[in-house]
């Protein structure tokens, strides 16, 4: 993520529980997605997931993202 969306995140996601939710998932599958990337040989099923996985992060990216728009909006300058 950008340094602006980094500071709007830091300023913003005490207050805002969807926000919160979306940054704690985010970090979850980041967590998952470590796991697997430290493996040498991933079995069929784990390759599976993996994709899954990376597809259910950039689904949160892109709420984030949409959350964090409305508070650019907000922004000075």
């Amino acid at each position: 993520m950008e340094e602006k969306e980094l500071k709007l995140i830091e300023k913003y996601i005490s207050a805002d529980d969807e926000l919160r939710s979306e940054m704690e998932e985010h970090q979850k599958y980041e967590t998952i997605l470590e796991e697997f990337n430290k493996r040498i040989h991933l079995t069929p099923e784990e390759e599976l997931e993996q994709k899954r996985i990376k597809k259910l992060k950039l689904k949160g990216r892109d709420k984030i993202e949409k959350i964090l728009a409305k508070y650019m909006d907000q922004e000075p300058g």
